[in-house]
This record gives C-alpha cells, sequence and structure tokens, in this order.
C-alpha cells in the first residue's frame, strides 16, 4: 500500500498522541520531540484507545486499565515479546503521511 495523508506536522505538537482513522485502521500517531510514530490504536489488554492516552517521553499509556507501549517499537513496557503493529511514517514538508499496508 502507498502512504496515505494523515495530517499537518502542527497539528500534533511534541508530547502528543492522537487517534487517527486511516484506511479502516485506527492508529495512535505520536510526536516525539519532532520525530512522528505510528501505531495500532487497540491496546492489548483490553482494546483501549492508545490515542487516548497520556504520553510521556517515548512511552503512552493506555487510558482503560494502566498498559504502558513504547511508541518507537509498539513493545508492551517490561515484555519485549508483546505489541502493537507499527507503521512508517514519512513527513513531506509540513504534511504527514502514514503507510498501514505493511506493519514496519
Amino acid at each position: 500500500m502507498a502512504f496515505v495523508y494523515v495530517a499537518k506536522a502542527a497539528e500534533i505538537a511534541p508530547g502528543q498522541i492522537r487517534e487517527i482513522r486511516l484506511e479502516g485502521i485506527s492508529i495512535a500517531l505520536a510526536n516525539v520531540g519532532g520525530q512522528f510514530h505510528a501505531l495500532n490504536n487497540t491496546c492489548l489488554h483490553r482494546g483501549g484507545p492508545l490515542g487516548q492516552g497520556s504520553l510521556q517521553g517515548n512511552m503512552v499509556t493506555c487510558p482503560w486499565h494502566g498498559w504502558s507501549f513504547d511508541v518507537t517499537s509498539g513493545k508492551v513496557s517490561g515484555n519485549q515479546s508483546a505489541g502493537v503493529a507499527r507503521y512508517l511514517v514519512e513527513q513531506r514538508g509540513e504534511d504527514l503521511y502514514v503507510d498501514v499496508g505493511t506493519p514496519a
């Protein structure tokens, strides 16, 4: 699948995470120090929306039950064998594009 436009970079400030619906998939798009990361929006525990969680550094905490995920790897904090899918993000000028066809 090709990269699909998702947002303007300025819409997601450093330290913020946001839910985006894209090509039938719900993703969480995070800005960690000016670097953008996209991952599946669904927490492995009970399906909570990661894009509504709190982002501290590169860790997002699910708002439902507190599971934490590293947005740079998609891995669960404390368990590197479990994680959610990550997707490639490209910044083209001020625009952000995500490829949800093949997880990164």
